[in-house]
This record gives C-alpha cells, sequence and structure tokens, in this order.
C-alpha cells in the first residue's frame, strides 16, 4: 500500500476506509471490518461529526476501548463544520466539535481535523486561533480543508502558521469536474468553465494533497457507476483493464484517480470486507497514460 507522509507520526495510507456508514454496524462487524483493512494496508480512517449524527464515531471509539493498541497503528482524521441548515468555523464550534469527536473516539488525538465545506462568514484569524490552541494541546496533528476553491484556500492559509495538509474534493471518473476546467481551456462551451478556480493545479503547487470522496460515485450521492446500465462504455472499459491487471473493477476505477498527479488519496465508503480487499489493490496498479485517458473518454468525456 502506497502511504503518504503527512508528519504525523504514521503515515496515512492512499485508499482511505470512509466512515459515513458505519453507524448500524454491529461493533464486532466493524472490528472485523478495521482489522482487515490494517490487513489490506489501509490505516487510515475518514470521519465527520455528523455521519450518523455522531454514532458514526461513538461505534469506532467503542472498539478502540476495547483494543487501545489499535490506535498506534491508525490515522484517524475527522471533520467539523456542518451544523443543522449552516456552516460554522467560529473558534468556539471549532474546539467544541473536536472536543466532542475525540470524546466519542476515545481518542486523545485526530491524526487530522478537516473542515467540513467553507463557511462563506469564516474568520481566517480566529480559525487560525482555534487551530493554534488545538496543535498546542496536542489534540490535532494537521490540519485540512474539504470542497474549497483556491482563493478560500489562500484567504485561510494566510493566518495559519503550518502549511494545511489536504483539500477533500469530490472526484470520481463520472464527477471529473476539476480535470475537465484542464483540458478544455479556451474552448467556447461549458466543460472549459474555471468553476473550481483551477483547484488541482492550485493544491498541486502549493503541495496540499487532494483526497478524493464519492470516489465510486456520480451525480451527488446519486449511486456508484459500477455495473451501472447509465455507463456502458466506462464499465466495459473498466472490465477490459481489470482483466488485465486481474484487479475488480472498482480497484481500476481508484487507480485511475490515484494516477492523478497532486492526488494522493482516495475515500472509499464500504461497510464489506471483501470490498475493502478488492480497493486496496488499487494503489498497487498504475494505469498507462493511454490507458488513463481511455477512461476519461468512456466516461462520456471528450478531448478538444
Amino acid at each position: 500500500m502506497k502511504t503518504v507522509d503527512y508528519g504525523c507520526g504514521v503515515d496515512a495510507s492512499a485508499v482511505v476506509l470512509g466512515c459515513m456508514r458505519i453507524a448500524q454496524m454491529e461493533k464486532k462487524k466493524l472490528a472485523e471490518l478495521i482489522n482487515i483493512a490494517l490487513d489490506c494496508g489501509v490505516n487510515t480512517f475518514d470521519h465527520a461529526d455528523i455521519y450518523g449524527g455522531g454514532k458514526s464515531e461513538e461505534l469506532f471509539g467503542q472498539v478502540l476501548a476495547e483494543t487501545p493498541s489499535l490506535r498506534e497503528k491508525l490515522f484517524i482524521q475527522s471533520k467539523c463544520g456542518i451544523r443543522s441548515e449552516m456552516y460554522d468555523f467560529s473558534k468556539e464550534h471549532i474546539l467544541n466539535s473536536v472536543d466532542g469527536i475525540l470524546k466519542r473516539l476515545n481518542t486523545d488525538y485526530l491524526d487530522l481535523l478537516i473542515l467540513h465545506r467553507p463557511d462563506i462568514l469564516m474568520d481566517a484569524n480566529e480559525v487560525a486561533e482555534a487551530f493554534d490552541r488545538l496543535a498546542a494541546q496536542g489534540k490535532v496533528r494537521r490540519f485540512g480543508v474539504s470542497n474549497m476553491n483556491p482563493m478560500q484556500i489562500a484567504l485561510l492559509q494566510s493566518a495559519q502558521k503550518e502549511k494545511l495538509a489536504v483539500n477533500q474534493l469530490q472526484l470520481s471518473l463520472a464527477h471529473t469536474f476539476i480535470l475537465d476546467e484542464g483540458v478544455n481551456v479556451n474552448m467556447p462551451d461549458t466543460s472549459g468553465m474555471v468553476s473550481s478556480g483551477s483547484v488541482l493545479d492550485y493544491c498541486r503547487l502549493n503541495e496540499i494533497g487532494i483526497q478524493s470522496w464519492s470516489s465510486l460515485q456520480y451525480g451527488f450521492f446519486e449511486g456508484t457507476f459500477l455495473g451501472n446500465e447509465k455507463y456502458p462504455e466506462l464499465n466495459r472499459q473498466l472490465d477490459l483493464l481489470a482483466e488485465k491487471y486481474e484487479a475488480a473493477p472498482g480497484a481500476i476505477a481508484i487507480a485511475w484517480i490515484l494516477r492523478i498527479p497532486g492526488v494522493n488519496q482516495a475515500v472509499i465508503g464500504t461497510t464489506k470486507t471483501d470490498r475493502v480487499r478488492e480497493l486496496a489493490e488499487a494503489s498497487e496498479i498504475k494505469l498507462t497514460g493511454k490507458e488513463w485517458y481511455e477512461l476519461y473518454l468512456s466516461a462520456g468525456n471528450r478531448l478538444p
């Protein structure tokens, strides 16, 4: 498994296990899922305080409480900032959120705290004060953002002492907007519109790692494109490459994401151990440039 060094003591795996859907699992099944993931090299677990209304973190924390030695093997990240019908990056909310996250997870620290979607009312200095306090208290080792464009990141970074570690963005073979604007430069149609502010290039220039979310989904949580009749050509191409690399089609789709320079990690949201085993193999598959573009085109994209 390829890893990323964020300076947290434990390197983070390229494939990240998303924990949004674990709230309804049995504790024994979750413990099995965590251990199978570790056996496959997946040591990074992505939480958010809103997942399951906090129950996802609580259940994960119960597993850690029963086996405390697990903690030193894990890279745990969580997100805060989304409240009912609003976003909130106030110092008070960030500090209170982290305390709640740590309590639910039964841990003394997070390896990474991510701000969950942009808060237009954000005061960068106030966020910096919250981050400084959390770092000084040893509660959070690194900080990142999600779904932010370059200017939002630059504004936030202007008040920070340390470089932000990651930007978590929606990206998959069926959601390629941050790529399309770079492919269709100077073209007179909507595919060339710079809707993200060239966030991919900005993050690469500033050494901010990109994590993909909804890595096997299309639309906004509309479902997976794998085996979906809406994407016949894409699935045909995935099947061909899966046969070549002796891997699951989903692993090829994740390998496609990880082939993009600057995209260090891909979040997979599954509660099934077999899927974890399949998708973990993506880290070791390096598609050729020709194969990467064939998949991009088979998803319905074009080259000018």
